[in-house]
């Protein structure tokens, strides 16, 4: 970076900072406006909840390739005109997809709005990170910054929940896709329309490598979310999405050791940290997955409303704020690392063994606050430290290098844990329901008595006596399918539960993890 400064003289420091994070979370907006409400925006598109979830694997996929050529069009374009070009085509973009309800041509749009997401990242962090001069300074950004990504998913779905209820579906992506142009007129005003940094020739792009690691990212991603849909290996269209990802895969890494000066740097993994931070990441966010799990069970078991569900979701918000403020505080007073890694995973432990009782046909409110509190403040806790621990033992030349392992850790923690949890699900809610059904036989004489009095009370709102036995039939099996699900969760949270112990133990006994973590001197804000 040059000395003269990119924005105009009579723009405050303070008031930097505060466009500078406003421009950041237009990543927000582009992840959560349709995991906000999965059921709506698939019914809408007229897809499956896999098709969806395989769509934000494109837009974060997209995004993890992109930030290995980033770099390459900041460096071309002067900043003001960069930023102000991005942000107008991902307003247009999210517009564009209120109009869009072909699925092959909204994964395409998803494409370009993972690029979008990617293209003003490093440009606007890298000028955020030099309004900081402290360690201090840098956490309280780091917590602010994050924590309104980790908050983002209750915060969009309440919103969207409200566009529902009073106007159309389209209305929520004009807002969104206009919100844009407020960093439009923020860059507009406040930007110098002077370069800041060294002009690079966008023939110095290298597409080849961009091309490879995409192609292995989305086939991976394709074959982890419809594994268990497809059959895995029975069906060919899995093998060869697999073949496909770890040929692309593996060329992309062998290219990458032979060049001189590669795109993506592998001598980051020779830090011990970074790679027990990809690890953690993983494990961290498949953790999460089983979240998903209770909501699931508020809407199919406990008939809860979509609007009751997205408030729930503000109690784990809550525990999210306050996780974030204990782990800045943690961090300025320059805590063990392991000490606070223990104590998240602990949190998000006791979250599994608590919510393990409350699998049942019927809760209160009151019953699932402090678990579900507890959880957001371990992933609160987690959160920012994981990013720091995983980023700064990496010298400043590596940053992009070691950001990326770090999304990695995410994309594919995230993606992996949906997959997990489908599995298992589906598994386990056919073992237990198979188990269960052995019960309403013949021979069973309490099952007998329960369908003849369900029957009769059909009969009594005037069904005639086959279809009340049938309905009372489906009711029992119906029954049983919810009691199965409830069965299927409680063993899920059990065993993550137990995993997440033995992963706790594990990092008590780890010696490679630091004591501090020097986040000014190394001046990396990647994630």
């Amino acid at each position: 970076m040059e000395d003269k400064s990119i924005f105009k003289s009579w723009v405050p420091k303070w008031a930097i900072i505060i466009i500078l994070f406003v421009c950041l979370l237009h990543s927000m907006i582009l992840l959560g406006v349709y995991t906000s409400n999965v059921t709506y925006a698939a019914s809408f598109l007229d897809i499956e909840p896999e098709d969806l979830q395989f769509a934000m694997c494109v837009t974060y996929g997209t995004l993890l390739a992109t930030i290995l050529i980033e770099s390459r069009f900041s460096s071309f374009f002067p900043a003001k005109n960069y930023l102000m070009a991005v942000y107008s085509v991902i307003g247009i973009t999210i517009i564009s997809s209120a109009y869009i309800t072909n699925f092959y041509l909204f994964l395409l749009l998803r494409v370009v709005e993972g690029i979008l997401m990617a293209l003003p990242v490093i440009t606007i962090r890298q000028l955020l990170i030099e309004q900081f001069n402290s360690k201090n300074a840098i956490i309280i950004g780091f917590s602010f910054y994050y924590g309104s990504l980790l908050l983002s998913t209750p915060f969009i779905m309440n919103i969207a929940v409200w566009f529902l209820d009073h106007y159309d579906w389209k209305y929520m992506l004009y807002v969104s896709g206009g919100l844009q142009v407020l960093n439009v007129f923020l860059i507009l005003v406040t930007f110098r329309g002077h370069r800041i940094t060294k002009k690079i020739p966008l023939y110095q792009i290298d597409w080849l490598s961009y091309i490879l690691v995409l192609t292995a990212i989305l086939c991976g991603a394709y074959f982890f979310v419809y594994a268990e849909k497809k059959y895995w290996f029975q069906s060919s269209e899995m093998v060869l999405m697999l073949i496909i990802s770890l040929i692309t895969g593996g060329l992309f890494i062998f290219k990458e050791l032979l060049v001189k000066r590669p795109t993506f740097n592998f001598e980051v993994f020779k830090y011990a940290n970074l790679r027990i931070g990809f690890l953690l990441f993983f494990l961290f966010y498949i953790s999460r997955a089983t979240l998903s799990l209770c909501h699931s069970v508020m809407f199919s078991i406990w008939n809860w409303d979509p609007s009751r569900v997205a408030g729930v979701q503000y109690i784990n918000g809550l525990g999210n704020v306050i996780g974030l403020i204990l782990a800045a505080y943690f961090l300025m007073k320059s805590v063990s690392t392991k000490i606070i890694f223990i104590i998240g995973f602990s949190l998000i432990a006791l979250f599994h063994f608590w919510f393990t009782f409350l699998f049942v046909p019927d809760v209160a409110l009151s019953d699932i606050i402090i678990p579900y509190v507890l959880q957001g403040i371990g992933v609160g806790f987690l959160f920012v430290p994981l990013i720091l621990f995983t980023t700064s033992s990496v010298p400043a030349k590596m940053a992009v290098s070691s950001g990326i392992v770090g999304v990695s850790g995410r994309f594919w923690g995230s993606t992996i844990g949906f997959c997990v949890m489908q599995n298992a699900v589906v598994f386990l809610n056919k073992k237990h329901f198979l188990k269960l059904s052995q019960f309403v036989t013949g021979e069973s004489p309490e099952a007998q008595q329960t369908i003849a009095s369900t029957a009769q009370s059909f009969m009594a709102k005037g069904y005639s006596a086959d279809n009340a036995n049938t309905l009372a039939l489906k009711k029992v099996f119906g029954t049983i399918t919810k009691q199965a699900t409830l069965l299927a969760d409680m063993e899920i949270y059990t065993i993550v539960g137990y995993g997440l112990v033995v992963l706790i133990i594990l990092i008590a006994l780890n010696q490679h993890l630091k004591q501090t973590m020097t986040l000014v001197k190394s001046k990396i804000w990647i994630g």
